[in-house]
């Protein structure tokens, strides 16, 4: 029987605000090309707008697969159409056209890798912030890795890809002789990635024999607000859920000259980090205007909402929240079009082993 690699996607997000140290790195073979990686890549500033407009298009593809169900939604467009971009440099045929056009990439594959290496560079120089107070913290890290079947020979094109646009190699296990020692290493990676926030990440059984390649990505962010929430300002109060009943839980306040709007049946706020390098986006709908905003959320809707921004004060209350969520990212990806890459019969990544 011919062996045809197919997709496991392992696509993980830590948000957290405790500092950690780093641990040794997990121990694993790894294939790499000898290309460096390019950091200074020639990427067209309309290259780039195109890269960023496709991913906030796939964003908003992907909610409405994430968000049947009643349970809130955390999840990280960017870190999954790079982790799968990586894939994708591997793909043929059918295959990577619809991973193309689920995925949103708006430019053919000589200037898309560049393009992602550019945003991530970019992404990179951020989370280098200056000038910080001694109380504050910002880490951001992104990582990625293919963990392909020992014993198999990678194709040289596809090495050079993954090393000069995402610093990567291909990591080697055997899901042959022993899948369980392969989910293990996997899930150490994932640990490490997340500073120990997220363990245990693929349950065992989900690998096997049959296994050929899983796709793990993993996102670690740590930061300040750039204006803080004072601990004794945080209070008992009610929030609003989508079916009109209250719950009481702990809500944060506080006052800042912060960027707002509002209008279109929605207010919006740009909470900065620390060091102003990052911010986080709120979209609040107005009372009974849920159902009119998720209809409308698209990349058009996003632009709207940051275009009217202006500065003011605020008088700002939050929900303090801890959230954890999990699952499998095959559903919604093959809800938008990408089958045949999770199929063994019809999935085609020769272009990373040449089969």
């Amino acid at each position: 029987m011919k062996n045809r690699y197919f997709l496991t996607t392992i696509l993980t997000s830590a948000l957290f605000l405790l500092p950690a140290c780093a641990p040794a790195p997990v121990q694993a073979e790894e294939i790499h090309s000898d290309q460096p990686r390019d950091l200074a890549p020639p990427v067209a500033v309309a290259d780039l707008a195109e890269l960023v407009r496709g991913n906030n298009e796939f964003a908003f593809a992907l909610y409405p697969q994430l968000a049947a169900g009643d349970e809130n939604v955390f999840y990280s467009p960017y870190s999954i159409s790079i982790a799968l971009a990586m894939t994708y440099a591997g793909a043929k045929g059918q295959t990577a056209d619809e991973m193309s056009q689920a995925l949103r990439f708006l430019l053919p594959g000589d200037r898309l890798h560049p393009a992602f290496n550019k945003l991530a560079l970019e992404l990179e120089s951020r989370s280098k912030v200056e000038d910080l107070e001694p109380d504050q913290v910002f880490q951001l890290n992104v990582a990625n890795s293919l963990w392909g079947q020992a014993g198999f020979a990678f194709e040289q094109d596809f090495l050079d890809t993954l090393a000069v646009h995402y610093a990567a190699g291909m990591r080697l296990v055997d899901y042959e002789q022993d899948a369980e020692a392969a989910r293990q290493k996997i899930n150490e990676w994932v640990s490490q990635s997340t500073n120990q926030k997220i363990k245990d990440i693929i349950p065992q059984g989900v690998l096997d024999a049959l296994t050929r390649l899983v796709l793990a990505n993993a996102v670690y962010f740590n930061a300040a607000w750039q204006h803080p929430f004072e601990p004794e300002a945080t209070l008992p109060g009610p929030f609003r859920l989508r079916d009109g009943a209250t719950v009481d839980v702990p809500m944060m306040h506080g006052q800042a000259s912060l960027r707002t709007m509002a209008g279109g049946g929605y207010r919006a706020v740009e909470l900065p980090y620390a060091g102003r390098q990052l911010a986080m986006l709120i979209l609040l709908p107005d009372e009974g205007a849920m159902e009119g905003v998720e209809a409308r959320l698209e990349s058009g809707l996003l632009d709207e909402a940051v275009n009217a921004l202006q500065s003011s004060q605020v008088i700002l209350s939050l929900p303090k929240f801890e959230y954890e969520w999990s699952l499998s990212m095959t559903d919604g990806l093959q809800a938008l079009g990408m089958q045949d890459a999770f199929v063994p019969e019809r999935a085609d990544f020769s272009g990373m082993d040449g089969r």
